[in-house]
């Protein structure tokens, strides 16, 4: 019953604190009549939400798309990437540090010739956010896959295991719970990388997700739709924590705890 009482707790206690911030800046709101094109009520915002809800929808349905399939490719090049740095210390010592470099270039910088040089939109626009998302996937694989514990490595050794049997049944089940984290960050990343692309895009007259209606909200100084853009974005990216927080614990069962 405690631990049944703690869960319960816990998913209590960020609906409380929500609940009162949200009172508390509608009163604020009210109180000190704040105008609406400067710092919209909570009120204001679920109006203008219930007024632009196809629009939102839709623009919601396209970074959603770049999103997801950014975080599919991340995945699947990420590890694939990381399985073969894995295999020869030489190789990933010379190629890790342009891994880093893909991660420490601000992407702001990159889209502009990206989006310029594909022809396609929503290619870019997926290539984009793949650049911000692959690193934690290609990062905490690669830890991984070498933090196998030396006794069972040494076991295989002793048996006169192969590389692949090796790779199969030793490194990447002793990986899976570093690789969990890193999707798991990984997707927030992509949807980051998804709204980042889409503020560039935007800037060159493409419409296209909710960063395009943050854009065009700011110019049309409707800030209640803004805030109402945000709120979506914030949604997307709680759902998706929240998704992969559900496949790793189902992944890796009880005997890890993952951390939420």
């Amino acid at each position: 019953m405690n631990a049944r009482n703690a869960a319960r707790l816990g998913l209590l206690a960020p609906v409380l604190v929500g609940l009162c911030t949200l009172g508390i800046w509608q009163a604020a709101c009210r109180l000190f009549a704040i105008p609406t094109y400067l710092f919209p009520a909570p009120s204001d915002i679920v109006a203008s939400l219930y007024a632009n809800g196809p629009m939102l929808l839709h623009a919601l349905g396209s970074t959603l798309y770049v999103t997801l399939v950014s975080l599919l490719v991340s995945v699947l090049l990420g590890t694939a990437i990381a399985v073969v740095l894995v295999q020869h210390r030489l190789l990933q010592a010379s190629f890790m540090p342009y891994v880093i470099i893909l991660q420490v270039t601000p992407i702001a910088a990159v889209a502009p010739l990206i989006i310029v040089l594909v022809k396609t939109t929503s290619m870019a626009l997926v290539l984009c956010a793949t650049l911000i998302a692959i690193f934690p996937v290609i990062s905490n694989t690669l830890i991984g896959l070498g933090s196998v514990d030396p006794g069972l490595e040494a076991y295989f050794r002793m048996h006169k295991a192969t590389r692949m049997q090796m790779l199969l049944r030793l490194r990447i089940p002793s990986a899976l719970p570093m690789f969990m984290a890193g999707v798991r960050i990984a997707s927030g990343l992509a949807l980051v990388g998804a709204v980042v692309a889409e503020f560039v895009a935007g800037t060159g007259g493409n419409s296209a997700g909710l960063a395009y209606e943050i854009l065009q909200s700011g110019f049309q100084m409707d800030i209640p739709r803004m805030f109402a853009a945000l709120f979506l974005i914030t949604v997307t990216g709680l759902v998706l924590h929240g998704g992969m927080t559900t496949i790793e614990r189902l992944l890796l069962g009880r005997w890890m705890r993952p951390v939420t």
